[in-house]
C-alpha cells in the first residue's frame, strides 16, 4: 500500500451510537466530524441492529430470537446454501444488501448525504466474532462448523462490497472497518481458533473492500498477526491497551513504512471515567501512548500525519449526552493537535 493520505489526527468514530432515532445520531456525527463520518449503528433502536444480528441478513438459515443469532438447519437448507454459492459465483451484490430494518443509520446518511465529508465511513462484524456469536443448534459457534466456515467469510465479503457501493454515492473515497472484538480472546482455551483461520477469514473478507481498510478491535490481542494483514488501517482501544501495542514496535515501525494508518482510541467511552478527562489530559495520553515508536525513531509529527483518533470503542453504552461530549471531546483533541503542528487542512 502507497500512502495516499495524511490523516493528521482527524476524528471518526467505531459505529453504534445511544439513539433511537437514525436522524438525530446523524446529525450529531454530521456536527462534530463532518470531515470523515460514518454511518450510525443503533442497537437501542432495533434488536436487529445488534452488530451480530445487523449483518445475518440472507444468510442461509438464519433465526433470530431473543437478541440471539442462530443457523438452523432445516430440510431445506442444502438448497439456500446452494443459493448462496450461486449468488457468490454471480457477484449479484443485491443479494447481500441490507435493508433498512437491519440499517436506519446507513439509510439516513444514504438518504441525507454528508456535504462536507472527505470521505465516508463504514463497518461490518469480522468473520471471527460474527462466526463465534452466530450459533448453530447445539450453540455452538459457527466458525467451528467446517461447512459453514469459508461461506461466512465469503458472505461477509460481498456484504461489505455492497455497504461499499451504496457509501460511495456519497463520497468516493471511503474506508470500512472491520470490528472484531473477539479477537481479544485469540489463543485463549475459551476461544480456539487457529492463526491461520482467522488470517485467512480476514484476507476473505478485507478481499471485498476498494478503498482504505481498517480493522477495530477493543482490547489487547497478538497485534503482529493484524498489521501483517491487508490492511491500511489498525483501529484499537488507546485508552485502556495502548502499552499492549506499544510491546509491537517494530511491527508498527514496518506498517508505518509501508503507509500504514493508526486509529487510535484516545476518548472512553465510559461516561465516568470520560467526565474526569479534559482535551489537554486526552492529549497527554496520547503523547504517552505514541512515546514507544518516537523512541524508536520515528518522529512525533509523522505519526500524527498518519494517525486518526476515534473513541475507544462504540458509543451504544453511553446516554445520548454522553455521546455527544466524547464526539465534542475527539473533535475538540483533534483540533488541539492540527494547531500545535499547523496542519489544519
Amino acid at each position: 500500500m502507497d500512502r495516499k493520505y495524511d490523516f493528521n489526527c482527524q476524528p471518526t468514530a467505531i459505529g453504534s451510537m445511544p439513539h433511537v432515532s437514525a436522524k438525530e445520531a446523524l446529525s450529531l456525527i454530521l456536527k462534530y466530524l463532518p470531515d470523515i463520518p460514518h454511518w450510525p449503528q443503533l442497537p437501542r433502536y432495533s434488536t436487529l441492529e445488534n452488530m451480530y444480528i445487523q449483518f445475518s441478513e440472507g444468510f442461509p438459515g438464519i433465526v433470530v430470537k431473543d437478541s440471539k443469532v442462530q443457523v438452523m438447519q432445516s430440510d431445506d437448507f442444502d438448497t439456500t446454501l446452494e443459493q448462496l454459492y450461486n449468488f457468490f459465483e454471480e457477484e449479484n451484490l443485491d443479494m447481500f444488501k441490507m435493508s433498512a430494518e437491519y440499517g436506519a443509520g446507513l439509510y439516513s446518511l444514504i438518504s441525507h448525504g454528508a456535504p462536507q465529508a472527505r470521505m465516508i465511513k463504514g463497518q461490518i462484524t469480522g468473520p471471527v466474532s460474527w462466526g463465534l456469536t452466530v450459533t448453530d443448534r447445539e450453540g455452538r459457534g459457527i466458525l467451528y462448523d467446517e461447512l459453514l466456515t469459508d461461506n461466512l467469510a465469503r458472505f461477509l465479503r460481498f456484504k461489505v462490497s455492497w455497504q461499499e457501493r451504496i457509501l460511495r454515492t456519497i463520497s468516493n473515497n471511503t474506508i470500512i472497518f472491520i470490528d472484531e472484538p473477539f479477537l481479544v480472546s485469540l489463543g485463549s482455551a475459551f476461544v480456539p481458533v487457529s492463526s491461520e483461520l482467522v488470517t485467512a477469514s480476514l484476507k476473505e473478507v478485507l478481499k471485498g473492500i476498494q478503498g482504505l481498510k481498517g480493522i477495530h478491535c477493543c482490547g489487547n490481542t497478538d497485534w503482529a498477526l493484524l498489521l501483517n494483514t491487508d490492511i491500511d488501517i489498525l483501529s484499537f482501544d488507546a485508552y485502556n491497551y495502548s502499552e499492549s501495542l506499544g510491546l509491537y514496535t517494530k511491527e508498527v515501525k514496518t506498517f508505518f513504512e509501508r503507509g500504514g494508518i493508526i486509529a487510535w482510541g484516545i476518548i472512553p467511552n465510559d461516561e465516568e471515567i470520560l467526565a474526569k478527562e479534559s482535551i489537554y489530559s486526552l492529549k497527554e495520553l496520547l503523547k504517552k501512548a505514541v512515546a514507544p515508536f518516537v523512541e524508536i525513531g520515528i518522529p512525533y509529527k509523522q505519526v500524527v500525519k498518519q494517525s486518526l483518533i476515534t473513541p475507544s470503542c462504540g458509543l451504544a453504552s453511553m446516554s445520548v449526552e454522553g455521546s455527544a461530549r466524547a464526539l465534542k471531546l475527539l473533535a475538540e483533541l483533534s483540533l488541539e493537535i492540527r494547531e500545535e503542528f499547523s496542519i489544519l487542512s
